[in-house]
């Protein structure tokens, strides 16, 4: 209702018959509805939270995190290391034979050019040039391979970067957690505080709730 309707009907000047007031069953049904969906939002948070076990600890689940990844990052980076190693060897082994090919080659050619009727020489210096040219690939294949070898290790350092920063977040989360111990601290010992009852009048998910007469018969022996 607006507040010219209000200032029309406290001076009698609205039929109350004709006015569109909701039936009561319909305020209750839209009172129903927001309780029901108060509720189903309170139904998505899961309760009780869960129990603090060493897999539920979120540091102690960092820690392990980062430490393996440390682990394995280092195992990674010592196999990349190797594999270099290994590349280097080998670009070494074809530099020397693309060396003896050489050789090969200029003496085929000067044999040739000396007996130019003679087909085994012109066949050897042949294969043996084909023979430098793929020699010669496979060096630069090498050395491509190299560059990516470092190429890799490079991005792997995000892997040290990734593992600071889960160890920024878990000093922050130590903070806190020292910061809420110290707040919720009290000089009193728990064990001198009244200990908390463990279930209410109205809890439906127990049976041991005292009723009426428990109640009763538990004052009567007070006064006793």
């Amino acid at each position: 209702m607006t507040q010219e309707e209000l200032d029309s009907l406290m001076g009698g000047d609205v039929d109350i018959e004709s006015m569109d007031i909701p039936e009561a069953d319909e305020v209750l049904d839209d009172k129903v509805d927001g309780i029901t969906d108060m509720s189903s939002r309170t139904q998505d948070a899961h309760w009780p939270p869960p129990a603090p076990t060493d897999d539920n600890k979120m540091v102690t689940q960092l820690d392990d995190v980062t430490r393996e990844s440390e682990l394995k990052a280092s195992e990674i980076f010592d196999i990349i290391e190797q594999i270099g190693d290994d590349m280097m060897n080998a670009e070494s082994r074809v530099s020397s034979a693309i060396e003896v090919v050489g050789q090969n080659i200029e003496m085929l050619s000067t044999l040739h050019e000396k007996f130019p009727s003679i087909k085994t020489f012109e066949n050897s210096l042949a294969e043996n040039s084909r023979i430098k040219e793929d020699l010669d690939a496979e060096v630069v294949m090498l050395q491509d391979s190299g560059d990516q070898i470092m190429n890799v290790m490079d991005i792997m350092q995000y892997q040290d970067i990734h593992r600071q920063k889960i160890e920024r977040v878990i000093n922050v989360m130590r903070a806190l957690s020292k910061y809420m111990n110290t707040l919720f601290s009290s000089e009193k010992e728990d064990s001198a505080r009244v200990s908390s009852a463990n279930h209410i009048h109205g809890d439906d998910d127990t049976e041991d709730v005292m009723d009426n007469d428990d109640i009763e018969a538990l004052l009567n022996s007070f006064g006793k």
